[in-house]
């Protein structure tokens, strides 16, 4: 199943550049202060709770002042010197703009025959400095009903509220709040058509208890805390920012495309150019990313290892050319001669120009096998569990190569370490040197060896003529022998190069008093 949802996202995603995936997610980032406006939502109805607590904390005062001054009430009652569990009786908030309902406006008082309460009116004018000093503050409406829902304080006075769910509530005892339309609502900020809450008030209906009983009833009303007053107010402050973050994200997406795009989009021409064969790869930018330049210095290394491989193959093809060129044009001319004067040409110079077809056969029979060997050796990899023990190679190689005209002698210590080298590596260069050396003339050949940090070092040498300082610096390229009229290829030295090269390691023409010598770097094993 989820393979199959990749693959079905794989087909259809689409090309998008660097610089838009960069500017989508700054983008992205920029609006999240936008996005984080769903945050609004639980801010503005803890803002809702918050004026119910408000209006509950103004009722319960209001509420025990009321019980105080009621006429008739008994004195207060002293609290008890241990306050048991149940002495303390916190109202938690119940309304929620997601789940409470709302009720319309508040209708206008019903009129009503039955008296007001007398005491009620008694106890409305005590404390009725109480309320107008909280109103003051609080900006609360606050209405004082007697305990059949009259009306004895605020407008209407006599006016029945009876019918109302929140004073049926509180006439039962129980304090009660609800959500109603604001008729009165006027919209003055911009942004309060985003608010739930800007045309509503919450109407908290709370008993006055005297001896247990209800005796009247406190209505408060107020409109919630504005949502977006202080959104409305900073409105200045609110633009500079926005214009400050588009700022920044200019400033980034300037960034990234100096940083980033650019430099990529050079590097994707200059790719196209190295592979067209024209141009020169471009300096890297001072203004691009590390990576960026870490990857326009690995490009360049490639771009400059595929211009040292390609000239390699053009002057291989050349040397390859040439090494073929003479035994073929051997071959030919033997052939023709003899199909145009076979008839009249003598046995003897017949067999000759047999012998000359047959050598030239052989001579490109041993070149493309060299050139097979050449091949395998630059195609070998390291091996990373390769592990050759030095001196029993060295001395098999030894007592293989050792007749009676050439005598092969190691001169090895007992502590060498294992090298990073395959052993038929390793056997076939020293075999290829020792052959060298008795090609040379040599009747000595000496391996020593020693260690020298991470490699060992092998000495092979010889007492043969040596090489001419004339073809020291020529000694590795393919191709280039002094013995070709021998059969030379000049194939060898480049092969031992690539096998060692394959492992890490390196040959070298060391400097020798007489004959000549090579010095081999081998990675020890890790």
């Amino acid at each position: 199943m989820i393979e199959e949802a990749k693959a079905w996202a794989k087909r259809r995603w689409p090309a998008l550049r660097l610089r838009t995936i960069l500017f989508g997610v700054f983008f992205f980032v920029a609006a999240m202060p936008g996005v984080s406006a769903i945050g609004l939502r639980v801010y503005e109805n803890t803002l809702m709770r918050q004026t119910e607590a408000e209006l509950v904390a103004q009722g319960a005062a209001l509420a025990a002042t009321s019980a105080v001054f009621w006429p008739g009430a008994q004195s207060a009652e002293k609290a008890p010197a241990h306050r048991p569990d149940h002495f303390y009786q916190p109202e938690f908030t119940t309304v929620d703009l997601r789940t409470s309902a709302i009720l319309p406006e508040r209708p206008r008082p019903r009129p009503s025959t039955r008296p007001v309460d007398p005491d009620a009116l008694k106890a409305a004018a005590l404390i009725a400095p109480v309320i107008d000093r909280t109103t003051r503050t609080t900006l609360a409406s606050i209405w004082v009903l007697d305990r059949t829902g009259l009306i004895v304080r605020g407008p209407d006075v006599g006016g029945d509220l009876s019918n109302l769910p929140e004073v049926r509530e509180a006439m039962a005892g129980r304090p009660r709040t609800v959500l109603r339309r604001n008729g009165a609502y006027q919209s003055r900020y911009a942004f309060e058509w985003l608010s739930r809450a800007s045309d509503l008030r919450l109407h908290h209906a709370r008993p006055i208890l005297v001896d247990g009983r209800v005796v009247g009833v406190l209505l408060l009303s107020r409109s919630p805390r504005a949502l977006f007053r202080g959104l409305y107010e900073d409105r200045a402050k609110i633009a500079l920012g926005v214009a400050v973050i588009f700022a920044v994200l200019l400033g980034l997406a300037g960034l990234v495309s100096r940083g980033i795009t650019r430099p990529i989009e050079r590097l994707s021409r200059a790719s196209r150019d190295v592979a067209e064969g024209r141009g020169d790869f471009p300096e890297t930018p001072a203004t691009a990313a590390v990576e960026i330049r870490n990857l326009y210095d690995d490009f360049r290394a490639m771009a400059e290892a595929i211009d040292r491989r390609s000239s390699y193959l053009r002057d291989f093809a050349a040397a390859v050319s040439h090494e073929f060129k003479t035994p073929l044009a051997g071959i030919r001319g033997a052939v023709e001669l003899m199909r145009d004067h076979g008839d009249i040409m003598s046995a003897q110079d017949r067999d000759q120009f047999l012998r000359n077809i047959a050598a030239g056969g052989q001579r490109l029979s041993h070149l493309v096998t060299r050139l097979l060997d050449l091949a395998r050796a630059d195609m070998a990899r390291p091996q990373s569990h390769a592990a050759t023990e030095v001196a029993m190679t060295v001395r098999r190689v030894a007592d293989a190569n050792t007749d009676r005209t050439c005598v092969v002698t190691p001169l090895l210590p007992g502590d060498l370490p294992p090298v990073a080298i395959p052993e038929p590596a390793l056997e076939s260069i020293l075999s290829a040197l020792i052959d060298n050396s008795r090609k040379a003339g040599a009747s000595v050949v000496s391996i020593s060896a020693r260690s020298a940090g991470d490699f060992v070092s092998l000495l092979v040498s010889d007492n043969g003529v040596g090489i001419p300082k004339g073809d020291r610096d020529r000694l590795f390229e393919p191709f280039f022998t002094s013995r070709r009229s021998e059969g030379g290829t000049g194939l060898g030295l480049s092969i031992a190069r690539s096998l060692l090269g394959a492992s890490h390691g390196v040959i070298r023409l060391a400097e020798a008093d007489t004959g000549a010598a090579f010095e081999l770097e081998l990675p020890i094993t890790r």
